[in-house]
């Protein structure tokens, strides 16, 4: 079952704050990847390379776990735990836009001009249950 996300871990997650994406490898051991990440409604959208450790890992198991903290104040974070779905980043539109949140004007291009062999993907993580001191 889903939960919805708080204003304060919205505010955080859609601010330009570093996120640490965990998954979990075949032989069960965690695995974590720093992450830019946005929301989409109370989903948390990640941009990816198809056939990353991260994308074969939820694609075997989609159970995640995302940590984020403020920058402005690190004491405040948000964890969101769930389920995860890859996609196709279609025209790589979620890439280009993160690059822009998180490197600035003009970065998300690119993004847009990697060669067409390059298959960008969104993880859509599904909030189940939200921790930390900014739910």
């Amino acid at each position: 079952m889903s939960v919805s996300l708080s204003d304060s871990a919205r505010k955080i997650l859609n601010a330009p704050n570093i996120g640490i994406l965990a998954t979990i490898n075949p032989d069960g051991s965690p695995q974590t990847s720093v992450v830019w990440v946005a929301t989409d409604g109370d989903d948390v959208v990640i941009s990816s390379q198809a056939g990353r450790r991260k994308i074969t890992n939820l694609e075997r198991d989609p159970r995640a776990s995302l940590s984020v903290f403020d920058l402005a104040d690190p004491e405040r974070y948000v964890e969101v735990r769930g389920e995860a779905t890859v996609a196709e980043d279609a025209g790589r539109r979620l890439a280009a836009e993160l690059a822009e949140r998180y490197d600035g004007e003009g970065a998300g291009q690119e993004y847009l001009d990697l060669p067409a062999a390059t298959v960008r993907v969104v993880i859509r993580l599904r909030p189940h249950r939200l921790a930390g001191n900014a739910v």
